[in-house]
């Protein structure tokens, strides 16, 4: 490590620790991170979440509205002037417009911040009267999050891994055989890198748009400006043996280390470790509709997170030295407005399953979890219907190509998860029993009240988890 090397690291050090002695003395910041994994419903989330603490008519179960100690919300310009501010006016009047379509979906970190003013308790409250309290919302692709699980895998590690993965999956035996053909010990060749590289994206890619993993790093399904370079050109190789030097397997090792140094690192560094609360959004329904092996591989992603995160309650020393962790963690069930509400606490019962079974694989423990079922925008309404002599509860909304809205009955879920459970322990090929349809809604035409935001599920109990201590 050089003199300037050093000298920037100190000059880290020094801001850090000014900027975690304002925040923890005066006006304390909370750094919400947003992601999701396979179209989940970010940037619905961050618009809908904004606009309904801005007006918080739908609101009632955030304890610190309903006991008047928050007394205002207010928009303030980003702390940090080189991230993209994140669109909500865009968003926002794309969802409430005449004719609502869904935004588009989250490519890179983005950030937004809203201030409380909140009422003071106990002995300061005389003395201070009403605090501030800033909320710096952090979007990124939930792409990018699965990395931080690769800081602590080797290249053999992380190639056993991916094989596996790749191997299990409808179309993956060529690949893995292609894969396994490459001779790891003769000499690198840049063409055959890239040749192997673009079969291995464009597998990886399907399988991402399918709402399954194959344990690809994050930049390689969304690469942005990386797209092509040789940081992302290496592959997942067996490991029989150390690779020579000069050879292929050496180079593909030398670019993942690279991938973790240059392109991982510097996310964690400069975005991920300072973040105190993590919202993971998860379309639970949908990998249900797809079968035991999504459920599955939701399951080991939702592991692969929770190994990546620095579990453990920040103490008040620790924050002021710049030392945070993630508190709290809260995985959302998005689309909960797809079942009638008499099934939210059945998604919920079996998100919290999957998530238990995480947490366990991960040995993750120190932060505050939890499973909720929500819907950041809630675009159906209720109904009961009559179908082959038998009454059904379902929804109704509007969906593509449909002048009117349509009866939609995604299925009964099973009341005991453990039935979820059993056909992930036993590789069942499909549900036993029960059986989930998936429908894509449009956003519902809305006329809001002055005071109100659009409707959701649970958005309030959501926020109250994550950022609720924070405002009381």
């Amino acid at each position: 490590m050089g003199l300037a090397d050093i000298a920037d690291g100190v000059t880290r050090q020094v801001e850090s620790l000014g900027a975690s002695v304002n925040e923890t003395l005066f006006e304390p910041t909370v750094r919400l991170g947003v992601t999701g994994l396979s179209r989940a419903g970010k940037s619905v989330f961050i618009t809908s979440l904004v606009a309904n603490l801005l007006k918080r008519g739908r609101m009632p179960q955030l304890t610190a509205l309903t006991d008047g100690t928050l007394r205002s919300v207010y928009l303030q310009p980003q702390p940090d002037d080189t991230i993209a501010r994140f669109p909500y006016e865009t968003h926002l009047a794309k969802l409430t417009g005449p004719d609502p379509v869904w935004p588009e979906n989250t490519r890179s970190v983005s950030e937004l911040r809203l201030s409380f003013r909140v009422k003071s308790k106990g002995l300061i409250a005389g003395l201070t009267g009403e605090r501030t309290v800033h909320l710096d919302i952090v979007d990124y692709p939930g792409e990018w999050l699965l990395d931080l699980a690769l800081m602590d895998k080797s290249y053999a590690e992380w190639s056993e891994n991916a094989l596996a993965r790749i191997q299990a999956q409808e179309g993956g035996a060529d690949l893995t055989k292609k894969l396994s053909e490459a001779d790891g010990s003769a000499p690198f060749e840049e063409p055959r890198a890239q040749e192997l590289a673009a079969l291995y994206t464009e597998f990886s890619r399907a399988a991402h748009l399918n709402g399954l993993s194959s344990g690809a790093p994050g930049r390689v399904i969304l690469p942005g400006e990386l797209e092509g370079s040789p940081v992302l050109t290496f592959v997942p190789l067996p490991m029989a043996e150390r690779f020579s030097r000069g050879s292929f397997g050496r180079e593909m090792e030398r670019r993942y280390e690279a991938y973790k140094s240059q392109v991982v690192k510097p996310f964690f560094r400069d975005h991920f470790a300072r973040i105190d609360r993590q919202i993971v959004l998860v379309d639970v329904l949908k990998a249900l509709h797809r079968g035991p092996a999504a459920v599955e591989d939701l399951r080991n992603t939702m592991g692969d997170i929770l190994a990546g995160f620095r579990p453990g309650k920040s103490r008040w020393l620790t924050s002021l030295l710049g030392g945070k962790r993630v508190e709290r963690m809260l995985f959302a069930a998005t689309k909960a407005d797809h079942l009638h509400h008499t099934q939210h606490p059945q998604l919920a019962a079996i998100t919290s399953a999957l998530l238990e079974q995480a947490k366990s694989r991960a040995d993750f423990s120190g932060a505050q979890t939890r499973a909720m079922a929500i819907a950041a925008l809630r675009t159906t309404t209720e109904a009961t219907i009559t179908h082959e002599g038998r009454a059904l509860d379902c929804v109704r909304g509007r969906v593509e190509g449909r002048d009117k809205q349509v009866a939609f009955y995604a299925g009964q879920l099973p009341k005991d998860p453990s039935q979820v459970l059993t056909a992930l322990q036993n590789g069942a090929d499909e549900w036993k029993g029960f059986s989930v349809e998936s429908q894509r809604f449009l956003p519902a035409a809305l006329n809001l009240k002055p005071d109100e935001g659009p409707p959701h599920i649970r958005l309030d109990q959501a926020v109250d988890f994550l950022i609720g201590d924070k405002l009381r």
